[in-house]
C-alpha cells in the first residue's frame, strides 16, 4: 500500500521517513545522549502546544492521561461533558476513579449549550470539568477555549482531550489559560500508536498534592519533577522517540499555523465533496456534524439506508483505500474519514475519488 491511501480516523498514516528513525541504536534513558534528545523533543512540542510550560511525555496511549488527569485533580465531583463515544469514555474514567460525576449530553452530532455548562457550574462546587476537543466518533470540533473560561470562572479545572485536535486544530494552552491538554501520538501528529503527551498549567499542578489516589504511573508530580532534568519517570519506548524527534522536525519546518490551515482546507474539501454526492453518485450523503462546529482532522458522514456503512467501508477497500465506519452508536449509519496528519489536498482527492467510484459500484448514479 503506497503513502496517501490509509484514511482512518485513527491511527493515522505514518510517513516512510518518521518510521526509518525507529530503527536507530538504542541508548541509555538515563544518559547525556538521551537527555539531550528528551530537551529537543519537549522544546519542540511546545511549539505544538503553544506552551511555555513543559509538555509531558508518557509510553502509553492517550487514555493514560485521561486518567491522570482525573486522579491528579484536587478531590471534589467532576462535571463530564458528552457529545460522543469517547466524551463519553472519559466520563467512565471519572466514574472508575470514584469520582461523584454529573453529565452534560448533547445530541450526536451537536456541541454544548454554554449557558447550560454555566447553569451546572454555578449548581455545584465541581473539581474538574472535563471536555473533548475534538470527538472523534462525531467529528464535532467543540469550543474548549470558552469552556476553560467558564470552568475558571467557577473555580473549576478543565480537563481537555484533544486527541483528533493538537497539531491539527487550533489550540493556544498559554493564551486560553488552559489547565490540562493530552493528546496522542497516532492521531493528528501522524506517529505510530504508543505516546501520550499532556500540559499541564501551574495552578493545575499545584494542586496536584491534594489528590488522595493518583497511583504511580500518571503521577504528574513525577513528571513534573523528570522532566526538568529531560528525562521521563519510567522506561520511555525510545523507537517512539526517535519517531517523535523527526517529525517534530518536519512539523516545525512546515510550522504549526500553516498545518492547521492545510487541515482547514482539508475539511472544507470533504465538506464541498459531501454537498455534492446526491449529484455525482445519487446518494444522498451529510456531514453529521453541523457547520461551523467541524473538526478539520475527521469528518463523520451520514449515510442513506440503502448504504450500509461496512459496505462502503468494503467498496472503498476494493478501491485501494482505508476509510473508518462509524463508531459506537453511529456504526451501521455512518463512514469517517480520517484526513489528518500528513495528508495534503492531492491525498485526500484521491480518497475521495475512490469513494465515488465505490459508491457508484453499490448502484448509484449521477443526477
Amino acid at each position: 500500500m503506497s503513502f496517501g491511501t490509509f484514511f482512518l480516523p485513527g491511527p493515522t498514516e505514518v510517513r516512510p521517513e518518521v518510521l526509518q528513525a525507529m530503527t536507530r541504536p538504542m541508548i541509555p534513558h538515563r544518559g547525556a545522549a538521551f537527555e539531550s534528545l528528551f530537551a529537543r523533543i519537549t522544546e519542540q512540542l511546545k511549539l505544538v502546544f503553544r506552551t511555555e510550560r513543559p509538555v509531558y511525555v508518557s509510553s502509553s496511549s492517550a487514555t493514560g492521561f485521561m486518567e491522570g488527569a482525573v486522579r491528579c485533580a484536587p478531590p471534589g465531583p467532576v462535571l463530564a461533558l458528552v457529545n460522543g463515544a469517547f466524551s463519553e469514555r472519559f466520563a467512565r474514567i471519572a466514574v472508575a476513579c470514584g469520582r461523584d460525576t454529573d453529565r452534560i449530553a448533547v445530541p450526536l452530532g451537536a456541541t454544548f449549550d454554554l449557558a447550560q455548562v454555566r447553569a451546572a457550574l454555578e449548581s455545584k462546587a465541581y473539581a474538574a470539568v472535563t471536555v473533548v476537543h475534538s470527538e472523534t466518533s462525531t467529528g464535532v470540533l467543540t469550543d474548549v477555549a470558552a469552556v476553560t473560561a467558564l470552568a475558571c470562572a467557577h473555580g473549576a479545572f478543565c480537563l481537555v482531550d484533544s486527541v483528533t485536535g493538537i497539531g491539527a486544530a487550533p489550540l493556544e494552552f498559554d493564551a486560553w489559560e488552559m489547565d490540562f491538554v493530552l493528546t496522542g501520538s497516532q492521531k493528528a501528529l501522524a506517529l505510530p500508536p504508543g505516546l501520550a503527551f499532556a500540559a499541564v498549567s501551574e495552578r493545575y499542578l499545584a494542586r496536584v498534592g491534594e489528590a488522595p489516589a493518583r497511583g504511580v504511573y500518571f503521577d504528574l508530580l513525577e513528571f513534573d519533577a523528570f522532566a526538568r532534568k529531560h528525562q521521563t519517570p519510567n522506561t520511555p519506548a525510545l523507537p517512539l522517540l526517535y519517531a517523535l524527534d523527526a517529525q517534530l522536525a518536519a512539523i516545525a519546518a512546515e510550522s504549526i499555523e500553516v498545518r492547521w490551515a492545510r487541515h482547514a482546507a482539508m475539511r472544507a474539501a470533504t465538506e464541498q465533496w459531501v454537498d455534492g454526492a446526491l449529484q455525482r453518485t445519487g446518494f444522498d450523503l451529510r456531514m453529521l456534524a453541523l457547520p461551523g462546529m467541524r473538526s478539520p482532522t475527521v469528518s463523520t458522514i451520514a449515510l442513506p439506508p440503502e448504504v450500509p456503512a461496512k459496505r462502503l467501508v468494503a467498496a472503498v477497500a476494493d478501491q485501494g483505500y482505508v476509510i473508518g465506519s462509524g463508531y459506537g452508536a453511529l456504526a451501521g449509519t455512518t463512514v469517517r474519514i480520517g484526513h489528518m496528519g500528513d495528508h495534503t489536498l492531492e491525498t485526500l482527492a484521491g480518497c475521495l475519488a475512490a469513494c465515488d467510484r465505490a459508491l457508484a459500484a453499490m448502484g448509484g448514479g449521477g443526477a
